[in-house]
């Protein structure tokens, strides 16, 4: 055997060993490990790697979805942490039948804009990005530390929550890879940042009506942390409207929701307690 198959073939086991089948790596991490574009043009040719966008590359196995590409940059790619949160996270937690039946927009919540590849992959769902520090004065928990390899099993059991600002972990597919997203708490936070004119408040309204569960220590900490007067006051007349047991642990004192009235409804009533403007429908308690 030649000294160039022996490097060819010696490469692509390391390849094996490095990049779990499915999931999504660029031109620049397979540099690092020693990949030549030459080298790479010879995998593709043979078919051991595709490629779903310039640039991007993939070993083949099953139909390429935005699962494996939100994986990929959490646990291979790193570039600053990522998480998906807002209306996506609370979908894939159940919460689907509030709001809408089909996911077909994931929203992605950074410090950092994901690379431009990501937004150009052929697939049935869009990506959208947020940058976290606009609604949060605390980075995200960076998510890179969960390094996913081809010959690891990563179990179930990572359901648990990751850290003390609201980022959980979800086992995804046959092998249970980890997707970083906002628990419950956060990502009712992120939803109210993207009404008025994203979301409507009779979706947000009924959403609310299920969050019996919701933790009162989480909350605290990241109301405390949230930049956005319009969120906190917006929470405050969701939370009030339906008298979870949680609620009565919410100090509304130590969280800081500004002065002066905030027209977030064109016609709508003034509610008294949050002096926000809503749709006049929504009086009283629920």
């Amino acid at each position: 055997m030649s000294s160039m198959a022996k490097q060819y073939g010696g490469k692509l086991n390391q390849l094996e060993k490095s990049l779990p089948e499915g999931l999504l790596v660029d031109s620049a991490w397979l540099s690092r490990h020693g990949y030549s574009r030459s080298l790479l043009n010879q995998y593709v040719s043979s078919d051991w790697l595709e490629q779903p966008t310039r640039g991007v590359y993939r070993r083949p196995r099953g139909t390429l979805g935005w699962q494996q590409a939100v994986i990929s940059l959490q646990a291979l790619l790193g570039g600053g942490p990522l998480t998906v949160g807002g209306r996506t996270a609370l979908e894939l937690q159940g919460y689907a039948h509030y709001l809408s039946q089909q996911l077909k927009e994931v929203h992605l919540y950074g410090v950092k804009r994901p690379p431009g590849w990501l937004f150009k992959l052929p697939l049935d769902t869009s990506f959208v990005f947020h940058n976290s520090r606009v609604l949060f004065a605390t980075d995200l928990t960076d998510t890179t530390d969960t390094a996913i390899h081809a010959d690891a099993t990563i179990r179930a059991d990572i359901r648990s929550t990751i850290s003390g600002e609201g980022i959980v972990a979800q086992p995804w597919g046959q092998w249970d890879w980890p997707i970083m997203l906002s628990a419950p708490e956060r990502a009712v936070l992120e939803l109210l940042d993207e009404l008025p004119a994203h979301e409507s408040f009779h979706q947000v309204d009924m959403l609310f009506e299920g969050l019996a569960n919701l933790s009162p220590r989480r909350l605290m900490v990241l109301l405390a942390d949230c930049r956005s007067v319009k969120v906190k006051r917006l929470f405050f007349f969701f939370a009030a409207r339906h008298q979870h047991a949680w609620f009565k642990r919410i100090d509304r004192a130590k969280v800081d929701l500004g002065s002066g009235k905030r027209v977030l409804v064109k016609g709508g009533r003034l509610d008294p307690a949050t002096l926000i403007t809503v749709p006049e429908d929504m009086n009283g308690i629920r």
